[in-house]
């Protein structure tokens, strides 16, 4: 109470009413600011439409703001703080004009820091963004003439900051792991299970091996050079593929890839020499990253490569459906046969081929990706 009584009003100055004049219009620009920020950053792809439509000087001043959202976000700022600035120097010489507080300070701060706080808050913030929020096309409309002519003012500072910013931006890249992805995918409800699982393929495209995807050497059909035309359609016609390597004396030595297509102009010649129209094999390391294998297909026009160790044994085959089907799941054509390599007993119990992949069991029984390098880290099938 002490305190209060030692609180002095002054009396009424004739600048005052300018003071009070002034204020009135800095909260009415910081409030017509604070509103265009909001206003013009929920307009919906509709509201652009009819401001297209309406072709008139307003909507296209509006337009022109909109596709330069960098220079409109800065001279908005630029504006709002300039104006708060003048806002905050103006209330406090009004109320110094108004009022003398004790010599210790304290309550002068306290009521200046309230009122002006409290002031630039609900009327110069809360009210006009509400405002901007349910009217959005009409106030960019009434605003975007005004806010032309400052983006023009303030235009030289404003690529001084969107410079800066971007080069910021650039030297600062957020680097999200691979894990924060998929998690951010797991917890995201708005795709469907099937978006889920290829946006979680996508995701783990950089991170999966060839050794992972191949067809293994046990499983692969191949062909011996020395072979007969008749046996080399007979083992076509037994494996539906279209491209078949070609070995000679043993399947370590693959020397070119037989593609089908090639020989369908001498399917009448029982004596063609079809090693003619083998091609040069592809081979890539099984340590290879599927995502860079996919580039060299792409690159190298190539469809099928053979995997092999640091010793230059054949390991297995990778194709281009394997990696596409990575990410989009299984493909299958007309040739491809139904593969039933396990079979569902009831919820807990499943029966599969031991040549089945790790991968393929995770993936069926939606296990934990680390499941089986836990129990046996070495292990590419069961």
């Amino acid at each position: 109470m002490d305190i209060a009584d030692n609180i002095i009003f002054l009396p009424f100055e004739s600048g005052l009413v300018l003071k009070l004049i002034g204020l009135v219009v800095l909260l009415s620009c910081s409030a017509m600011l604070s509103a265009s920020e909001t206003s013009f950053f929920s307009l919906s792809p509709n509201d652009i439409e009819t401001l297209r439509k309406r072709n008139s000087t307003a909507s296209n001043a509006a337009l022109n703001l909109y596709s330069q959202q960098d220079y409109l976000l800065a001279t908005i700022l630029i504006g709002n703080n300039l104006v708060n600035i003048c806002l905050v120097i103006t209330a406090n010489s009004i109320i110094d004009s108004m009022v003398q507080f004790p010599s210790s300070g304290v309550l002068e701060f306290v009521v200046k820091t309230v009122i002006v706080t409290f002031m630039l808050l609900l009327f110069g913030e809360i009210m006009p963004k509400v405002f901007a929020t349910y009217n959005s096309m009409g106030f960019v409309q009434f605003i975007a003439l005004p806010l032309t002519t400052l983006k023009n003012i303030f235009k030289p500072l404003s690529w001084i900051l969107i410079s800066v910013s971007n080069k910021l931006n650039k030297n600062n890249k957020a680097n999200i792991s691979i894990d924060e992805l998929s998690s951010a995918i797991e917890i995201t409800s708005t795709q469907s299970v099937e978006e889920q699982k290829i946006l979680s393929g996508i995701v783990n495209f950089v991170n999966t091996e060839v050794t992972e995807i191949m067809k293994a050497r046990v499983d692969m059909v191949v062909i011996e050079d020395t072979a007969s035309m008749i046996e080399v359609q007979q083992i076509i016609n037994r494996s539906g593929y279209s491209r078949l390597p070609i070995f000679h004396e043993n399947i370590d030595n693959i020397v070119g890839i037989l593609y089908i297509k090639d020989l369908l102009p001498h399917v009448d010649n029982k004596d063609f020499k079809w090693q003619t129209l083998c091609r040069k094999p592809y081979f890539v390391s099984e340590y290879k990253k599927i995502n860079d294998l996919l580039f060299e297909f792409q690159r190298d026009r190539v469809h099928i490569a053979i995997v092999v160790d640091e010793y230059g044994s054949t390991l297995g085959l990778v194709s281009l459906e394997d990696i596409l089907e990575e990410v989009v799941g299984d493909i299958s054509d007309e040739s491809d046969k139904d593969e039933n390599f396990y079979v569902k007993i009831d919820d807990n119990t499943y029966l599969f081929e031991g040549k089945t992949h790790v991968n393929e069991v995770v993936r069926i029984l939606e296990l934990d990706e680390n499941f089986f390098e836990e129990l046996a880290p070495e292990a590419e099938t069961i």
